[in-house]
């Protein structure tokens, strides 16, 4: 298995706020800057995304890829998988949030495997880069709502 990369950010809002700001997947191309379209496949019957395909323009890495959700329960987290990718060979990732004082902490574990090798060192490199974008446009949007 590929190497995760984890980083953290605190939120001056509930998990449930946060939550429904991951789970608009229409919404992601107003507020993540890579994310220039998304088309949600199927949902569950709660009507969160399921399958969700995604058109990233990052600069050097562009890619289309679709997405598998799982939502946990108790609405603290999301697990997601690679279906299927034109770059990636593999992509997991995870959203944890722990409350606390009217403040949330978000943790975001990544890990992405390219078609095309990659240095580790790189790798890791530019998944700790998409992790802090994501983190800080994620808080943004929160925030201003």
């Amino acid at each position: 298995m590929a190497d995760e990369s984890t980083q953290s950010i605190v939120v001056d809002a509930p998990a449930e706020q946060i939550m429904a700001v991951i789970a608009d997947f229409a919404a992601y191309p107003t507020w993540a800057a890579a994310v220039k379209q998304t088309e949600v496949l199927s949902r569950f019957e709660d009507g969160r995304g399921e399958q969700v395909t995604f058109t990233l323009d990052a600069g050097p890495f562009k890619d289309v890829y679709t997405l598998a959700y799982d939502w946990a329960d108790d609405g603290l987290s999301v697990d997601w998988n690679l279906v299927k990718g034109q770059m990636q060979r593999s992509q997991k990732g995870r959203y944890a949030l722990s409350e606390a004082n009217g403040r949330t902490t978000v943790t975001y574990t990544l890990s992405v495997q390219l078609v095309v090798p990659m240095i580790g060192l790189f790798r890791r490199k530019a998944e700790k880069m998409v992790m802090d974008t994501a983190l800080k446009e994620l808080k943004r949007r929160v925030e201003q709502h």
